[in-house]
This record gives structure tokens, C-alpha cells and sequence, in this order.
């Protein structure tokens, strides 16, 4: 049986979202990541989370140095969070240099290491958009800026190299480009659509909002002439801002709604 993109991403989602999840996502999905904490509330309460849940999950975010709150009662992504927000932002913009053939070259020269050391480091190397070329070699095209926290950058050999050979066949032999576009497809199909039409929208698309901008982190931003013909990128960014602009329309529409309520104000 044929699945639209929508349908495929329904079956796709298994557990429900938490407090912590919806919060962070939507301080990441602005720019900058911060929002005013009535704001987070009523997001949070689109996915049945009450008040107290979402004041109580921001002060454990902010304990954790995720999040940080000014005297206004606003909160701004903050440490790992705000760090995740700056790589989203390359994502969505796709803001990558000219490629001059050189590659970043990173190799693990240290041993020893328990699981969740080598796990924080595997996860470190690819929130850089590197791609593992066998165990401990990490590869990229030198077209980003190199970006690995220095606790990550212990034990690594860090250089740069220029690849004889055929440079897109080696960008295919560390980086899933395959799985990567299938999904965009699916994802900007998904956008195209949907329908934004009133507040019963909100929590779909919010969730789809998380999704694309998930797989757009995960984009490896080859350059052009790297990448397999056809690359969906440019046509899941735009479908992205696209949605994204109804969306947000929507979700201010449903605040001023809200604030009017709140205020006893009725509307006609």
C-alpha cells in the first residue's frame, strides 16, 4: 500500500514527546532561541502538558545549564542547547565555503577509552558533520569550519588532506547520501501537504517543524559538485521555511486568541 509523506511520518513517531523535548524544540525552532515563558507553557499545553509540568521541566533545563532566564520571564537556550541551536542554523542556511578539494582529515589516536567516552566522541565528530570512513578515521570536505569541543578534541589527530581519486566517492563512502535524501523526500512531501487551517494543526506541525529541522542537522553539506545528482537539500529547505512561515502565522494567531481569553476578552 502506497504511504503519503504524512502517513509515513505518523507511523514513524513511537513515543510520545516530553515536556523537556516540546520545550527544547520550540526554543530551537526560533531565532534567537528564546521565548517568553507564557509562550512555552501554552506550546506545551497544544501536547496535553500542563503548566506546572512545563514550569517544573524549565527548572530542571536551567539546572542542567540547557536553558537561562532573564528578570523578564524569558528563556534562552543555553550550554549544549544553544550550541545545537548554532549547528541548526548553519543547517537551515546551508552556509557552507567555497571547496578548495581539501578535506578535513581527524583520527582517533587514543585507546582505552570506556563506552561512554567513545560514544560522547562518535557523537561529538558527527554533530561536526564528519563521516566515518573506517574505525577512527573521520572525513569531511574542508568547505565548513572544523568545529570539535576541546574535551572531543582530546585524543584526536586533527589535519588536513587532499584525497587523490574521486572525491564524490569517497563523500558517498563516509556519508549515508542515499538514506539522507530518501528522507527529504518523505519530509518535504509531508510539508507540501499539510494543512494548516486552524489550532487542531498546531501539535502536527509542530512536530513535523522538530522533524525536518532533526534531519536538516543531519545534512552533511557536501559541496555541490560532491553530491549525487538531483539532491533534495535546497528543495526541503525551502518546503521547511514555507511551512514554517504558515505555521508560525497560525501559532500567533492561537497566543493573541489566547491572551484574549485570558484577559476576558471575547472575540468575534
Amino acid at each position: 500500500m502506497y504511504l503519503t509523506g504524512i502517513e509515513r511520518l505518523d507511523q514513524d513517531r513511537k513515543r510520545p514527546l516530553t515536556a523537556r523535548s516540546v520545550l527544547a524544540s520550540a526554543l530551537l525552532g526560533e531565532s534567537p532561541p528564546s521565548l517568553p515563558v507564557r509562550r512555552l507553557v501554552r506550546v506545551a499545553r497544544v501536547f496535553g502538558i500542563n503548566e506546572n509540568q512545563a514550569r517544573v521541566a524549565l527548572s530542571r533545563m536551567a539546572a542542567r545549564g540547557e536553558v537561562s532566564a532573564d528578570g523578564s520571564g524569558t528563556y534562552a537556550l543555553a550550554g549544549r542547547l544553544l550550541e545545537r541551536a548554532g549547528r541548526l542554523d548553519v543547517a537551515r542556511r546551508a552556509a557552507t565555503r567555497s571547496f578548495d578539494g581539501s578535506w578535513h582529515h581527524v583520527v582517533v589516536t587514543r585507546t582505552g577509552d570506556g563506552a561512554p567516552e567513545r560514544r560522547a566522541r562518535r557523537g561529538a565528530l558527527r554533530d561536526a558533520r564528519l563521516g566515518e570512513l573506517r574505525d577512527g578515521v573521520w572525513l569531511r570536505p574542508a568547505n565548513l569550519e572544523l568545529a570539535i569541543g576541546a574535551t572531543a578534541a582530546d585524543g584526536l589527530t586533527i589535519f588536513r588532506s587532499a584525497p587523490a581519486g574521486d572525491q564524490a566517492l569517497l563523500a558517498s563512502a563516509c556519508f549515508d547520501l542515499d538514506g539522507w535524501a530518501r528522507r527529504a523526500i518523505v519530509l518535504a512531501d509531508a510539508l507540501d501537504g499539510a494543512a494548516l487551517d486552524d489550532e487542531r494543526a498546531l501539535a502536527a506541525g509542530f512536530e513535523r517543524n522538530a522533524e525536518v529541522l532533526r534531519h536538516l542537522q543531519r545534512d552533511p553539506l557536501l559541496p555541490v559538485e560532491l553530491l549525487p545528482r538531483a539532491w533534495p537539500g535546497d528543495a526541503l529547505r525551502a518546503a521547511y521555511e514555507s511551512f514554517d512561515a504558515g505555521y508560525r502565522a497560525l501559532l500567533g494567531a492561537t497566543h493573541r486568541a489566547a491572551s484574549l481569553r485570558e484577559e476576558g476578552v471575547t472575540t468575534s
